[in-house]
């Protein structure tokens, strides 16, 4: 329908002598609307509909100030996900339309068009980390990260959220994206990341352990060159997805762990995203991912192993091996020995071994207390000091009748006859 403006610049171009047909044409309208305006002398008037027949009524326009009030930021997507789950059976163009009245439009038009760089099947995925310790704050999690990753041509994706953006973290989340999706793509894109290598000049060098992860993979790990970030921009923009939807979302009912969080974005992912079908491909990821499947590299037999795994030597004389700050107890036929002291990710243990056996499996204590002891461990390193000191102890005796009991030490009775009274030993 015509406007208010368009009205106007139908009447100049018909002073200017103009016919109904090239207005029409200039326009983009049927020839029959520009003589309908003309002869009624003006636009109608907009139509208004009966509040009765709103979609948007007074109970569902009070729910959506609730919503916005309780997080400013939410997206019209996640507003309506919410009303839509309490009964709503309008459109989301309704309730879009109906926030952008309220607030305005959330985005103004590019300058100029991209074009998306297009990949086969199976070709790639790309993937990095996304800061969100400001919503790890706000929920009581402390440091908090997500690891995304998102195959190139399908657009499936994975979100893993982390504590650490570390190398074993960072191998973590990739090892488990490629399980998750069932299979390995030929290229890993990601950017300059430090916790992958080292950048000299324009060239980057990734660590020995990315190099045995890609080897045992079968996946060519590569960054992008220098300040080229749009090579990169099919895993940044989910990211918006991820800060602004997903995580805007978890405000209205925090998380108590970062597992929960894990758990709830899986559960995102699959209702709100890859079942329905992608703004660029048109396509629902989870039915190009069963596409791309079969092009990709099958997984290794053997995960690979993200856990962090240092060789420490235990102490000489106390059965200790330190890891972290914190002294752990272990055997004491360890004494001396080389052991090797693994921490799986996320399961706030430590193993110790020896020679390839466990000998040792404690949870992982904070800096700054004493040294933790296993009780067996504890008494055996108490059996083998009494051991070493038998010479000296062995004027003692254990009474088990009179009163002194329960293995309590007596002295036995001096022979004062030995000795002079008057400075002498007899």
């Amino acid at each position: 329908m015509l406007t208010q403006e368009e009205y106007m610049d139908v009447l100049k171009l018909r002073h200017e002598g103009f016919t109904i047909t090239e207005i029409a044409r200039e326009l983009g309208y049927h020839p029959a609307t520009i003589s309908n305006w003309l002869r009624a002398g003006g636009p109608p008037p907009a139509r208004e509909a009966d509040r009765a027949e709103l979609v948007v009524d007074e109970h569902w326009a009070r729910r959506i100030e609730m919503l916005l009030e309780a997080n400013p930021r939410l997206l019209a997507t996640s507003v309506f996900a919410v009303i839509a789950a309490e009964g709503f059976c309008g459109s989301y163009p309704t309730v879009s339309r109906h926030i952008r009245a309220l607030r305005g439009p959330r985005f103004s038009r590019a300058e100029r068009a991209s074009v998306p760089i297009e990949t086969a099947p199976g070709e790639e995925c790309q993937f990095d980390w996304s800061d969100c310790c400001d919503f790890g704050e706000l929920f009581g999690l402390g440091e908090l990260h997500c690891f995304g990753a998102i195959l190139s041509w399908s657009r499936w994706r994975r979100w893993w959220f982390a504590s650490s953006i570390d190398r074993n973290h960072t191998l973590e989340g990739l090892a488990g994206f490629y399980e998750a999706a069932g299979g390995v793509p030929y290229f890993s894109r990601t950017d300059r990341m430090g916790a992958l290598g080292q950048s000299r000049g324009r060239r980057f060098v990734l660590a020995p352990a990315v190099l045995d992860f890609a080897r045992l993979h079968g996946s060519a790990i590569v960054v992008c060159a220098p300040r080229d970030a749009k090579r990169k921009g099919k895993i940044e923009r989910p990211f918006r997805d991820l800060k602004e939807s997903f995580l805007e979302e978890l405000v209205l009912s925090p998380p108590s762990s970062i597992a929960e969080v894990n758990a709830r974005a899986e559960v995102f992912l699959e209702t709100r995203v890859h079942n329905r079908p992608h703004s660029t491909t048109r396509v629902a990821p989870t039915e190009r991912l069963g596409l791309e499947v079969p092009m990709m590299a099958v997984l290794p037999r053997v995960r690979f192993d993200a856990a962090y795994v240092e060789v420490r030597r235990v102490h000489r004389v106390l059965p200790l091996v330190e890891w972290r700050g914190v002294s752990y107890s272990v055997p004491p036929e360890a004494l001396g020995q080389l052991v090797e002291c693994r921490s799986p990710l996320g399961e706030g243990l430590v193993e110790i071994r020896l020679a390839g056996k466990r000998i040792a499996l404690h949870r992982v204590a904070m800096p700054g207390g004493g040294p933790i002891w296993e009780p067996a461990h504890r008494v055996a390193a108490e059996a083998v000091a009494l051991g070493r000191h038998a010479p000296n102890t062995r004027h003692l005796r254990v009474v088990t009748d009179g009163a002194v009991a329960g293995g309590d030490y007596a002295v036995e009775t001096i022979d004062l006859s030995r000795y002079d009274l008057d400075g002498g030993v007899s």
